[in-house]
């Protein structure tokens, strides 16, 4: 059998709560509860203390000794090699680690830990990533090997501060399993031990628990009977130890994209440029000095092939709104998951999102779904033409891939002459250009499509002016809100600046990153649809269909769109002032309302705006944060989020500063300097 050791870290150099180790918990010190239940965890070999070589800890070695419990020592500050140490000494070849600040850790959930890692043949395995049990019964396991990895090759403080952040963060390398908790909700639950308030809060479960080891039903019958003393313990951040080891890290540490440059060389010999998407392609970050792929996310954060860690700022191209893992979507998938994916009629639940969505945006009568948002804008333009018998389309902005937008860029290779002809682009907020080219061409125009607000925001009056304008010509008015949708308010930009469109299109954030877009209107337009061909066999697949419910869900429950303006304005706010303090005014802006900047640059009498862009993105991912174009902020950001972004505007705008300062900015750059995907041609 496996030699699995259950490695417990424990000090009593505890800032918030000094000591805490040792304090009494149900007339038995807090270490001796975590030693007790790890020992009935099934599986397990032994269970040892790793503690620090501090003098300050040497009473934890005499309650070790005085209690038969094998302890080891090693460094205060490494508590990695603290457990490669121990790990080596008892000859283990699977470690379960555990923190001596979970007193209330279940053998059972443990067990089922180990025995995933085991049937898996798993490097490490967890039920803490992402969060799902409640914080307090966190257990990790790792091979031997993994640990031994992770102490060689880690370098930053922040991993070798936390043990297992290296082994999760590399998903590239190793093989990770997670534990999910089939209840929902339990994450929010606080069971650990860090503040005076938890250990109150411990004490009031202490003294109502059955036994020496309580299941985490047990704890939970205690809390569900008296919601009081869960009360006492609400608010406080979970993981707040590792926010702050990584806040403190310097913000320019060396990063390694060589596995990310290996992986997109293998990638460009089966995949035409590389990846899906051009805005998520190499041409769209600084060559070899830019991660390409990614393995995961949780919350406003994503680590790259390589292992390196960013606040994201392009949340998947803006898909993403509440961040990533969201617990309740998450929940809502698996739920679905369990009743299948893609069924051979309908579900209710095509029927129940539909009257979400008719019940949130102002111009839905009536929805039918699609898969991106290039299926709705495509359907509402096809819609209008049945309508109103007519072709040509007038177009504000980007609208998708399909030919009758791409057509007007100039990327339009492989798109019929014909096509392009009848796609027409003008200004945003210029209703005498737009009446030009409406009245050029008088009664052929089907459509008025654009987005209400982006990088430019219409002036007052002019989203109402170009509804009376469409009408007037005969034509309908489209508001593509793939974009603006469930950012700008719960019904759209539309609800935001009070107009009314015929038809919109929604996608990105519908579904928090699972695919699914809708047009939606009034129910006269959109009977057209009974006739137009707008047919799709994963249209009403259901597991994107259960997390938009539970999207909107949040939308209507939480303060996701205000913290959505929050963060964005924040970001903005320091962004700019950032700016002007550097004397970068007449170089970088930001534009767009705080749900969505976009920055702009401009050319310097010796160096071009797209050199200047390449130069800030390389340095905001030096600085641990993934840009691309924009500001794509999420609702997950946190406040050491938010603080790493400041950093990393300070740091990369000052050297943009530095650059163009002594005038090789370009020179730096290379072969690495970023061009446009396409523009919008002029008619």
């Amino acid at each position: 059998m496996a030699n699995n050791v259950v490695i417990i870290q424990a000090r009593l150099g505890s800032t918030r709560l000094p000591g805490k180790v040792l304090l009494d918990l149900g007339n038995r010190p807090v270490i001796a509860w975590g030693i007790d239940a790890a020992r009935k965890i099934p599986g397990v070999s032994k269970v040892v203390i790793a503690t620090t070589d501090q003098d300050s800890d040497d009473p934890i070695v005499e309650w070790c000794q005085k209690n038969d419990v094998a302890c080891h020592r090693g460094p205060e500050n490494d508590v990695l090699k603290r457990y490669a140490l121990a790990a080596r000494a008892e000859n283990a070849d699977n470690i379960l680690r555990i923190t001596s600040d979970c007193p209330l850790i279940d053998p059972h959930v443990c067990g089922q830990v180990l025995a995933l890692h085991q049937r898996t043949a798993a490097d490490f395995t967890t039920n803490n990533d992402p969060p799902t049990w409640p914080d307090g019964l966190d257990c990790e396991v790792m091979t031997r090997e993994a640990l031994e990895t992770a102490d060689r090759e880690a370098t930053r403080p922040s991993d070798r501060e936390h043990v297992a952040t290296f082994i999760r963060n590399t998903r590239n390398r190793f093989h990770v399993e997670t534990l999910i908790c089939s209840l929902p909700g339990l994450s929010a639950e606080r069971w650990t031990l860090d503040t005076p308030q938890d250990l109150d809060f411990l004490r009031e479960i202490a003294a109502r628990v059955p036994c020496d080891t309580p299941s985490f039903v047990d704890i939970l019958s205690i809390l569900d009977n008296e919601p009081e003393i869960r009360a006492k313990n609400a608010g406080q951040q979970r993981d707040a130890g590792l926010a702050k080891s990584i806040a403190a890290e310097s913000p320019d540490i060396e990063r390694c994209f060589d596995v990310s440059n290996a992986m997109l060389e293998r990638a460009k010999k089966v995949i035409p440029l590389g990846s899906q998407t051009f805005s998520k392609s190499w041409l769209q970050f600084p060559r070899k000095t830019a991660p390409m792929f990614l393995t995961h996310g949780q919350g406003a954060r994503v680590w790259d092939v390589d292992g390196n860690e960013y606040v994201d700022l392009v949340s998947g191209l803006l898909p993403v709104l509440l961040g990533y893992r969201d617990a309740d979507v998450d929940q809502a998938v698996r739920n679905q998951l369990n009743q299948g994916v893609s069924f051979s009629l309908s579900t209710e639940l095509e029927v129940r999102l539909a009257e979400e969505l008719i019940d949130m945006i102002p111009c839905a009568e009536a929805v039918r779904f699609g898969k991106n948002g290039t299926d709705a804008t495509s359907a509402a333009i096809r819609i209008a033409r049945a309508k109103t018998g007519r072709d040509r389309v007038a177009v504000g902005g980007y609208h998708g891939w399909q030919d009758w937008y791409v057509g007007v860029t100039t990327r339009n290779k492989g798109i019929p002459k014909a096509v392009c002809e009848l796609t027409h682009s003008f200004p945003f907020n210029n209703l005498e250009a737009l009446d030009a080219l409406l009245s050029q061409y008088p009664n052929e125009f089907a459509a008025i499509i654009l987005e209400p607000a982006g990088a430019n925001l219409p002036q007052d009056g002019y989203l109402k002016a170009v509804r009376d304008l469409a009408h007037r010509h005969g034509a309908l008015l489209v508001f593509d809100e793939v974009v603006t949708g469930f950012r700008w308010a719960a019904g759209g930009a539309q609800e935001y600046y009070g107009v009314t469109p015929d038809l919109s299109s929604f996608g990105k954030a519908l579904g928090n990153g699972l695919p699914i877009a809708a047009v939606v209107g009034r129910a006269d337009i959109m009977k057209e649809m009974e006739e137009v061909f707008f047919s799709s066999t994963f249209g009403g697949e259901t597991l994107s269909l259960a997390a938009s419910l539970a999207v909107l869900k949040k939308i209507r429950t939480e303060p996701v769109i205000p913290r959505i303006w929050e963060v964005g304005g924040l970001i903005a706010d320091h962004a700019r002032a950032s700016i002007q303090r550097l004397g970068l005014d007449n170089v970088i802006s930001l534009i767009g309302a705080a749900p969505w900047t976009v920055l702009a640059y401009k050319d310097t009498e010796t160096t071009r705006k797209e050199a200047i862009k390449t130069l800030f993105i390389r340095e905001m991912l030096k600085a641990g944060v993934l840009l691309n174009a924009s500001n794509n902020v999420t609702a997950a950001f946190t406040e050491g989020d938010i603080a790493r972004v400041f950093g990393a505007y300070d740091y990369a705008l000052g050297n943009v500063a530095d650059a163009l300062e002594r005038g090789d900015l370009e020179a730096q750059l290379g072969d690495q300097i970023i061009e446009p995907v396409f523009s919008i041609r002029s008619n």
